[in-house]
């Protein structure tokens, strides 16, 4: 998105929360991106980012007073946005792990259909771009089924 934005262009963030999961490093190589090339960011939780749009007609001192606060308020939702995730994901964590011990766990199967398409597909010779256009899968799940063949083989 940075790189086809223009300068000066918005970026439209429905919820702040869906720009600012970052750990603090990747927020502020971020907002130094976004501020190389003078984008803005607008959300409706976030009122200070469209009035300092607006605010291109009154003074330059009332301009910089409001981008001032609305980096401010960005930072700080960003930092509340990055605990509610950490927290939700330690919490999510826990609940497996409990539900593990009470052997209520057993996580997500194996797709053994789509792994047998992709050893297939594998076996005919096609390259891993191919099978992840046609098996509509992760580059990573080719190299595990590529390396589950590979023990199968190896063991024969």
């Amino acid at each position: 998105l940075i790189e086809d934005a223009h300068k000066g262009d918005v970026i439209l963030v429905e919820q702040i929360d869906r720009l600012a999961r970052l750990n603090q490093a990747d927020w502020d190589t971020l907002k130094r991106m976004l501020s190389e090339k003078k984008l803005s960011i607008v959300s409706k939780e976030l009122p200070t980012s469209y009035m300092a749009l607006q605010s291109e007609s009154s003074t330059e001192f009332m301009s910089s007073v409001l981008q001032a606060i609305n980096s401010m308020m960005l930072d700080m939702l960003a930092a509340i946005a990055r605990k509610d995730y950490e927290d939700r994901r330690n919490r999510q964590m826990q609940g497996i792990a409990r539900a593990k011990v009470e052997g209520k766990y057993a996580g997500r199967g194996k797709d053994t259909e789509k792994r047998k398409i992709i050893a297939s597909l594998l076996k005919s010779g096609h390259s891993y771009s191919d099978i992840q256009k046609m098996a509509k899968c992760s580059r990573h799940l080719i190299a595990d089924v590529a390396k589950e063949r590979l023990r199968m083989l190896s063991t024969r």
